[in-house]
């Protein structure tokens, strides 16, 4: 029985398709390798076609899992179906669809540094950064393959979108991020809703910020400059946030341990998000 347990635990995606927008590289990459190490069949879904082919001839080399590329702007609705009909096509089904996919925009934080034709790029991107537009149109689409799949008596499936603090709070990101990030929780909420009918979970995952290839770009800093920061804003400490903490914490959304779970937020920020650091300054001055 404990060796069951065991293989259970070691394979928590056995059998599961998952498709993975922004796949290629960060978050998604490590997504994409830890999926596939728990058993996953997977669709890597990027608009950077180097890095995603490579990265499927790596994973399906480590792990011999089926592992397919396909580009896709995840700002266009045609694309995103056709990234869903790849799923679809290749395995037969789509059980896990994580909408990682996104861009950052400017580092422009203030009102009189915002201009309107990057507030709306951003918005119509995803992320992991991550945003509007994309998550609709990965929701939306994957819902339709996972509804029809229940229509066929298989029930269920989980959607999961990658979220950030700034959807949580104020003065994190700029104008742009921090409006897309609320929205984020938003439709995660709404599908939520209308989809547990279907047995199909929804929920997002919110990230404090990780030295991802595109965050260490945004800021013009080296990774372990990123990680001090984070790490002395962070409430928990001694341990160093990883792209692989947020791929655990979908790992854990995409698969049946989480069979329960819908609608939620699932942060992770070394307790950043519920507290105030000023009560800390307070308390050291008294």
């Amino acid at each position: 029985m404990a060796t069951t347990l065991l293989s259970t635990l070691s394979r928590r995606l056995e059998g599961k398709v998952a498709l993975i927008t922004g796949g290629a590289s960060g978050i998604g990459q490590r997504s994409a390798e830890i999926f596939a190490q728990h058993g996953a069949k997977l669709v890597i879904a990027d608009v950077q076609d180097e890095l995603g082919h490579s990265l499927c001839q790596s994973i399906s080399s480590a792990t011999h899992n089926d592992i397919t590329y396909i580009h896709c702007d995840v700002t266009n609705e045609s694309q995103v179906k056709a990234a869903v009909e790849k799923a679809l096509n290749s395995f037969g089904k789509l059980d896990i669809m994580f909408n990682n996919a996104g861009i950052l925009g400017d580092n422009k934080f203030q009102l009189k540094d915002s201009h309107k034709d990057d507030f709306e790029r951003v918005l119509r991107a995803v992320t992991t950064l991550f945003l509007i537009t994309g998550v609709f149109l990965g929701i939306k689409h994957a819902a339709e393959a996972m509804i029809s799949a229940t229509n066929k008596g298989v029930i269920g499936g989980s959607i999961i979108s990658t979220a950030s603090v700034s959807g949580s709070l104020g003065g994190t990101g700029s104008y742009a991020y921090t409006c897309s990030k609320h929205a984020v929780l938003g439709l995660t909420r709404n599908a939520a809703v209308e989809l547990g009918q279907f047995g199909i979970r929804v929920n997002c995952v919110s990230p404090f910020v990780v030295a991802t290839p595109m965050a260490k770009q945004f800021t013009g800093v080296s990774e372990e400059v990123i990680e001090g920061v984070t790490g002395e804003i962070a409430n928990l400490k001694h341990v160093t946030l990883k792209a692989d903490d947020i791929a655990n914490a979908a790992l854990f959304l995409g698969s049946d341990e989480s069979r329960y779970v819908s609608g939620h937020n699932l942060v992770v920020d070394g307790g950043m998000t519920i507290v105030n650091p000023s009560f800390s300054v307070l308390q050291q001055q008294n």
